[in-house]
């Protein structure tokens, strides 16, 4: 493994319907000064998805979503955590601004890699993601064969690609009950958030006064 850069977020990532955006709301609910940024809120509209040869509407790419969007809706809870919080002698983890961002397709865009500070990926094997996927309602529905065609095929490129990551990610094991995998990652991150005090307590010391920030992302 490389060397790791200094970080200034949180990472998980996961398959379709593996869980991530159940884990998202429950940390949000749990994890003071939380906000949640959804990478499928930034799908592109249907007419501007291609199209592959067997018919299957491409998705689950990156070229699907429009990732500049996304990026700033980043940018400016970054800017708006940098203003908000105000530096006091008695400064504590739950004044530290945390941004879960949740999606599919987040390990494998480079202008991600940099604010990264935790990384978490939910992983169920191919016969659990198929049965959660046929209970779900999709605009537009799935056509016959889009799951083993489309669906699976771009998640296995996904995992390919995810080897050339450069710092650590904790693997999640998506079937197990929701409270267990809520448990796992909010007790991983308290600690997250009391070393980024200790930062910050450091860096007041140093007359620096910076700003600790976490962001969170899910796939």
């Amino acid at each position: 493994m490389g060397k790791r850069r200094h970080r200034r977020g949180n990472v998980i990532s996961c398959v379709t319907n593996g869980g991530k955006t159940t884990l998202a709301k429950n940390l949000q609910k749990h994890l003071p000064n939380c906000s949640v940024i959804s990478q499928d809120d930034f799908f592109k509209p249907e007419s501007e998805i291609e199209t592959d040869k067997n018919g299957f509407l491409q998705y689950d790419v990156l070229e699907a979503l429009n990732m500049e969007k996304m990026m700033s809706a980043i940018s400016c809870w970054m800017e708006s955590a940098r203003h908000s919080v105000v530096s006091t002698d008695q400064e504590s983890a739950e004044e530290i601004p945390i941004l879960i961002i949740e999606g599919f397709l987040l390990f494998n865009y480079k202008p991600l890699d940099t604010i990264w500070n935790r990384s978490y990926f939910l992983t169920i094997p191919y016969e659990e993601c198929k049965r959660r996927r046929s209970t779900r309602v999709y605009q537009p529905p799935d056509s016959p064969g889009y799951f083993d065609g489309h669906v699976w095929p771009m998640y296995l490129k996904y995992r390919q690609e995810m080897q050339d990551i450069t710092w650590e990610v904790v693997y999640l094991d998506g079937t197990k009950p929701e409270q267990d995998l809520f448990l796992q990652v909010y007790e991983d991150l308290i600690q997250e958030l009391a070393k980024q005090k200790c930062k910050y307590c450091a860096n007041k010391v140093d007359g620096r006064g910076e700003t600790a920030r976490k962001i969170i992302h899910y796939i």
